[in-house]
């Protein structure tokens, strides 16, 4: 099965793509840097929006919608975020076999026309905080696309939200980043991620601080799954989001922003992928225990549907493969692929003996097991293969992390992993000499692991990669 996929050793983005296809989870779109999500690459992204929909709603936020095209001159309107973004713009001129009295942009993120409909329904104190969330796509013309991880248009969940106090707008980015974001990342991703503050060279356009959970995919490079964003006042006093304070004055809000898209679907491969292709942890799976009818006939059909229901009953998301005119080993080979965490296999043979294989997708076991007990095995396979995942990742991150004391050994080591160095040791100049050599700077953190407010605390830790 290994010749199935280029493998990883050997040419670990060949590797990804041939997964990508072959697991028929997405495909190039008709346009440069469009892609087109198939049914189970898509499965796996609706389970990410469910769990992280859930997330975001028990912070409190509300579902909304904002227009896809949005007035140029709201952009300008924030000459910084309108500067960031700029190069990645698709700007629409004409409609209706016309030309457009002022250009539309094809939204790149929304803070300008979320900002413009927070300045019209704040009116008092009592309005806030006003927490919105919208699913959407979104688009950034990308030179250099690669499914999943940079694309022209992508989805992605954007949240915006309004606070009365710059305490409560920092407390509400934090909640998000640890409470939404790294929990969905941990423990439903099974993906260790380092969370820490971006330096200012690398926040958002616009932003006051950008905090990041960041990745380390399969071949040491680092890939940034999710940011959030403190703004400030920035937007608020462009787009005039005020408000009457409880003493009667006027004053301006402070808002922020967050957003995890598609992208999280790029880490997913990279970082659970093996050679024989996918390997998608339990909670997230879309399908968690697959059962495969070997030959039809002496009761298999009977035996595999009566499986079907008590796993079903059990709570497993679990799906039935009857397919028997297609040869076994290339339906088992599909199943690999896509990454099933467990395969329930019932034949003639095991069947005659009472038992059915359970087949786990994480360590390649198999395991005939009595039909009365396949359900507790499949349920215990879910947990332990989970925990398994995120283990194994974690693994691989501390063996691929390495301690530094100057910014040339942080260079270095990113070229094989990444490299934890004293930011002291780094600073601005710094970050500018890696950066021409292809390395950045991923995040800061406090030497207790924690997260800093500011680039300028004291003995901050920084840590260094090449990334996607």
């Amino acid at each position: 099965m290994a010749r199935v996929l280029t493998p990883r050793a050997e040419d670990f983005p060949r590797w990804y793509q041939d997964l990508i296809a072959k697991a028929k989870l997405a495909d190039n779109g008709p346009v440069r840097g469009t892609m087109v999500i198939r049914p189970a690459g898509y499965a796996i992204w609706e389970r990410m929006q469910a769990e992280m929909d859930a997330r975001i709603k028990a912070a409190g936020a509300e579902n909304a919608y904002f227009p896809l095209f949005i007035p140029e001159s709201y952009l300008k309107r924030e000459a910084e975020h309108v500067e960031g973004f700029s190069p990645e713009l698709a700007v629409v001129t004409h409609g209706g076999g016309k030309q457009l009295a002022e250009p539309v942009v094809v939204r790149p993120t929304s803070e300008t026309v979320i900002g413009e409909f927070m300045a019209k329904w704040i009116d008092s104190y009592r309005d806030l905080p006003l927490l919105l969330n919208q699913w959407a796509n979104v688009v950034r013309w990308e030179l250099r696309p690669r499914i999943f991880l940079r694309t022209s248009e992508f989805l992605w969940q954007e949240g915006h939200t309004a606070h009365a106090t710059r305490s409560d707008a920092q407390a509400y980015a934090r909640k998000i980043l640890h409470e939404a974001y790294e929990d969905l990342m941990v423990n439903v991703l099974a993906i260790p991620v380092v969370v820490g503050l971006k330096t200012t060279r690398e926040r958002f356009a616009g932003a006051t601080a950008t905090f990041t959970c960041e990745g380390m995919m399969g071949d040491g490079k680092a890939l940034q799954l999710g940011t959030s964003h403190e703004l400030g006042q920035n937007f608020a006093k462009a787009f005039d989001i005020s408000y009457s304070s409880a003493e009667g004055g006027r004053e301006h809000a402070w808002t922020t922003s967050w957003g995890t898209s598609t992208r999280m679907l790029g880490g997913l491969i990279m970082a659970h992928g093996d050679d024989n292709g996918l390997r998608v942890p339990p909670r997230l799976a879309p399908v968690q225990a697959y059962v495969m009818v070997v030959k039809a006939g002496e009761g298999v059909g009977e035996a595999a549907a009566k499986l079907l229901d008590a796993l079903r009953d059990a709570g497993v998301r679990v799906a039935l493969d009857d397919r028997t005119d297609t040869p076994f080993g290339r339906r088992a080979v599909d199943a690999e692929l896509r990454g099933y965490p467990v395969r329930v296999e019932v034949g003639p043979r095991d069947l005659a003996a009472g038992n059915a294989v359970v087949v786990r997708r994480t360590d390649g076991s198999k395991s005939p097991t009595p039909v009365a007990e396949v359900v507790g095995a499949v349920l215990a396979a879910l947990e332990a293969d989970q925990r398994a995942l995120h283990d194994q990742a974690l693994a691989h991150r501390e063996s691929r992390t390495v301690e530094v004391a100057t910014l040339a050994e942080a260079i270095e080591a990113a070229a094989t992993g990444w490299a934890r160095v004293p930011w002291s040791a780094v600073g601005v100049a710094g970050e500018a000499e890696a950066n021409g050599q292809g390395v950045t700077v991923r995040c800061l953190l406090r030497a207790d692991g924690s997260v800093p407010d500011s680039e300028d605390e004291p003995d901050l830790v920084a840590v260094l990669a090449r990334a996607y």
